[in-house]
């Protein structure tokens, strides 16, 4: 809908020979706008999920301002199989980085959950308590896990980006 009204502005612009073209004739100046458009659109994907920042434990985090929300990468989700219960902390516990923060079980195993950042617990998922299913599902958005201030923002430079998590995971596998 947005592509529809921004090449309707497009379009308006051009001198009125060209304006007439049927949508089949595709000018060549509206492909280019369309292509940096969808460029830009890859572009801030990418983006999104280099901000991801790993622990060794298969945690991420995501900075916004000062909160940090915190879930388990895909590998974990994965090699664990159907979360069936998320053991999620109380609104304003603090951990250490690397503290032990909550578990989650599933039909294969349980394995518990690091803190990835020093700070206080600000928000959980509630939505896990009724379906667990969303880490498995959805890790990197709707299954995350909490909300934590961050308080040692300097712990973030020992965190992993997704090419050196890439990298670790494969040399788990090799």
């Amino acid at each position: 809908m947005a592509m529809r009204a921004a090449l309707r502005c497009f379009s308006s612009n051009l001198p009125s020979g060209i304006s007439q073209l049927s949508p089949a004739a595709a000018h060549p100046a509206t492909r280019l706008l369309w292509a940096r458009s969808c460029l830009r659109m890859l572009g801030t994907t990418a983006a999104r999920s280099t901000a991801l920042k790993f622990t060794d434990k298969h945690e991420w985090v995501r900075v916004e301002g000062d909160i940090g929300t915190v879930g388990i990468s895909n590998y974990a989700q994965e090699a664990l199989g159907d979360v069936v219960y998320c053991g999620l902390p109380e609104v304003g516990q603090s951990f250490a980085q690397m503290e032990e923060f909550g578990a989650l079980e599933s039909v294969k195993a349980a394995s518990e959950l690091y803190s990835p950042l020093t700070g206080e617990v600000k928000e959980i998922n509630t939505k896990l308590a009724d379906n667990p299913g969303l880490v498995n599902k959805a890790c990197y958005s709707d299954g995350w896990l909490i909300k934590m201030t961050i308080q040692e923002p300097g712990e973030l430079e020992g965190l992993m980006d997704q090419a050196a998590y890439d990298k670790f995971v494969k040399s788990l596998e090799d």
